[in-house]
């Protein structure tokens, strides 16, 4: 699984019956995520499983042991805009995690969205362009979306991507692991 960038932010308001984070991931919007290489996510490219209700959870820092909200607990709403994807959790702060979670992002240190993500076969294109790449992301399958400090692919993560033009390879054992070299 891949983790996206975004430009968008988190925001938190405190309720009666815990805390209500919302937050957007914004499409059509380029990013370079290393020099020369770029993404680009078209409108609606993860409305697959969210208009057929499959469940997506917020994560802490895409841990799926650290779970703040989630579609099926009834926590999550997702909606897609030609604009973003958008999203607001209640979190009931109940767990250290969360806990956690808020306390970081009262001080400042998480701000970002990044979603969790596979695209299928079909589902991207990548082009040539100068020196560099663009990788246009149609369709993608989205199975969480993380609270993370920086909202953009940490080194790590881009080396972990394969980034020809020509070809695209894959680890096919298990859907949910990241892109290989």
């Amino acid at each position: 699984m891949l983790h996206g960038v975004a430009s968008g932010a988190l925001e938190l308001r405190a309720t009666d019956g815990g805390v209500r984070v919302s937050g957007r991931f914004p499409y059509n919007v380029e990013t370079e995520l290393v020099p020369g290489r770029f993404e680009l996510f078209e409108a609606r490219a993860f409305a697959g499983r969210i208009e057929a209700g499959d469940d997506v959870h917020l994560l802490s820092g895409h841990d799926f042991n650290r779970p703040l909200a989630s579609r099926q607990a009834g926590s999550l709403e997702i909606r897609e805009t030609d604009q973003a994807l958008e999203f607001e959790a209640r979190i009931e702060g109940g767990t250290s995690w969360a806990q956690d979670f808020l306390a970081a992002h009262r001080a400042g240190l998480i701000r970002g969205l990044s979603p969790g993500f596979r695209v299928p076969s079909g589902g991207e294109t990548i082009e040539r362009r100068g020196n560099g790449l663009l990788r246009r992301v149609t369709r993608a399958e989205l199975f969480e979306l993380s609270t993370v400090t920086r909202p953009a692919f940490e080194a790590a993560q881009v080396e972990a991507r394969c980034w020809q033009a020509e070809t695209v390879t894959r680890v096919t054992d298990h859907p949910l692991k990241r892109w290989r070299l």
